[in-house]
């Protein structure tokens, strides 16, 4: 199924779905504030070569980064269900807006809410 994203999404896809995403992100209360304001092209750069990388694309972010090391890369910041159900939101978003196709939607927003809740770092209540 790796192969079937890249092959069917293409990097161009991939990257309008990354810009979608963050577009959002910058204009969020709650998840704006994370991302230094010097950052927000690396970051999107980052997200964009690790999907490509993730979904059968070239290795860019490996022959950049290593290993994702993600929940490690993630640990400075309180990621909670709230950070955790929003990630999600803008992503699920992004998705429509790009138009992913229907019958690759639900195992790409699995593997994101997989991902997502992975991150989570701080328990509330």
């Amino acid at each position: 199924m790796v192969d079937t994203f890249y092959t069917r999404l293409g990097e161009e896809a991939l990257t309008r779905l990354v810009a979608a995403f963050y577009r959002r992100v910058r204009a969020d209360d709650l998840l704006g504030p994370m991302y230094p304001s010097d950052d927000w092209e690396a970051a999107e750069r980052r997200l964009r070569d690790f999907l490509i990388f993730r979904f059968g694309g070239p290795d860019q972010y490996i022959q950049e980064r290593g290993h994702p090391r993600l929940r490690m890369r993630h640990g400075p910041f309180k990621i909670g269900l709230a950070e955790r159900d929003r990630w999600l939101d803008l992503m699920g978003a992004a998705m429509k807006e790009v138009g992913i196709p229907e019958d690759l939607a639900p195992t790409l927003g699995g593997f994101f809410a997989q991902v997502a809740d992975f991150m989570r770092n701080h328990e509330e209540g």
